[in-house]
């Protein structure tokens, strides 16, 4: 049953995207209609087939996407948005209510992790679903905005929307290939053992730094837990629970100033259509480093 949900979520998830290629490709004005398109294409073809194709298919695909960006043939089209005249009177009509769709999507992924066998995948495609569905009811929106804002919105956020699966990736295969034990050794040449201080220092950096790299704390969690964490500080005597609690935590510090945090710092950005795209990450690194500074802190008088 989970399965079969599981692949139901990820059909419609490759449906949105073609629904983006297919507004990018009528679109006369677009300036980079054909390269958005097959972009669009190629990752609804993931989300739809690509546990059915040779996993060397799916990784041409994945450089072919990556090509497509590097050479910035991935753009946005000229899809406008609502009058503003339009919006302002229907946020005066439905005020804070706006907000129940997207709240009643994270509730509903809640329970139904916690308390089904579902999962909490299946929880969020269901909350998702719901949510529209109450969006529509609440703001007697035609059904088609769905297709049409849903293209707007992906189009807005780019080839940004696929770094978490890639850093994700990147991070189980940084752990295969041993990049743990790399950093290990390398930080052994540096700092003493049984120094606790500067273990607690090189543990909390290191998740900071290599948050940053790849854009995501629990991908760096495994390979500098292995490389820092085990022979610098939990074989010290630390307390695992305190210690992994402020490592992961310490690693979302660096989450506030990377871009490669895409879903964090670029999303907002890019829907924000501020005048910086990195506007929020500036905005964060002084609260990012305060908050690092204190992990560390916490780190060695709570977990020894």
């Amino acid at each position: 049953m989970v399965d079969i949900l599981l692949e139901i979520f990820y059909i419609l998830s490759g449906l949105v995207a073609f629904s983006a290629a297919y507004m990018a490709f009528k679109d006369a004005n677009h300036p980079k209609k054909i390269g958005t398109a097959m972009f669009w294409i190629l990752l609804g073809l993931t989300f739809m087939i690509g546990k059915y194709i040779p996993a060397e298919i799916v990784g041409i695909m994945i450089l072919a996407m990556g090509g497509l960006t590097a050479f910035k043939q991935v753009a946005i089209g000229n899809q406008e948005n609502a009058p503003d005249e339009f919006r302002q009177r229907e946020s005066e009509r439905i005020g804070n209510k706006i907000f129940l769709p997207a709240l009643s999507m994270a509730v509903f992924a809640f329970l139904i992790a916690q308390f089904t066998t579902l999962g909490g995948l299946v929880g969020l495609g269901i909350g998702t679903v719901i949510s529209i569905i109450m969006t529509l009811a609440m703001t007697k929106a035609n059904p088609s905005y769905i297709s049409y804002d849903g293209s707007r919105l992906l189009q807005q956020i780019g080839s940004s929307s696929i770094l978490p699966q890639l850093l994700a990736a990147l991070g189980a295969l940084f752990a295969v290939a041993g990049v743990g034990e790399v950093i290990s050794t390398g930080i052994s040449s540096v700092i003493p053992q049984g120094n606790i201080l500067l273990g607690v220092i090189a543990y909390c950096l290191g998740m900071a730094i290599f948050t940053m790299i790849m854009g995501n704390a629990f991908a760096a969690f495994a390979v500098i837990t292995a490389g820092i964490g085990i022979p610098f500080v939990y074989s010290q005597g630390a307390n695992p629970a305190i210690v992994g609690t402020l490592a992961l935590t310490a690693g979302y510090c660096g989450t506030l100033m990377t871009p490669m945090a895409a879903n964090f710092n670029v999303v907002p950005a890019a829907i924000l259509e501020t005048k910086n795209e990195k506007r929020v990450i500036i905005s964060q690194i002084p609260f990012a480093i305060a908050m690092l500074l204190t992990h560390i802190a916490l780190m060695y008088f709570w977990a020894f």
